[in-house]
């Protein structure tokens, strides 16, 4: 599993995999419950390219947010792979 802290976020890690291309886990620590466990629920099963490019500069607070911070994990995710 593929651990990602993360920056300017109530979030403080997303937990994440990928197989092939597709998302098969994904678990986002802290932040706003409901929001955090609907949006890593929603991510299941896509593939890893689409919400990367869904999710990539959506703000909250400051320039970031939880989804932005998604796509910064998976991006990281590529460059470990």
């Amino acid at each position: 599993m593929f651990q990602y802290k993360t920056k300017g976020t109530c979030s403080s890690q997303i937990d994440l995999e990928i197989e092939n291309g597709v998302i098969t886990q994904c678990v986002i620590h802290n932040g706003c419950r409901g929001n955090t466990q609907g949006l890593a629920k929603m991510v299941v099963g896509r593939k890893a390219e689409d919400v990367k490019a869904l999710l990539s500069g959506i703000a909250c607070r400051g320039n970031t947010s939880c989804p932005d911070q998604l796509a910064k994990a998976i991006e990281a995710y590529e460059q470990q792979a």
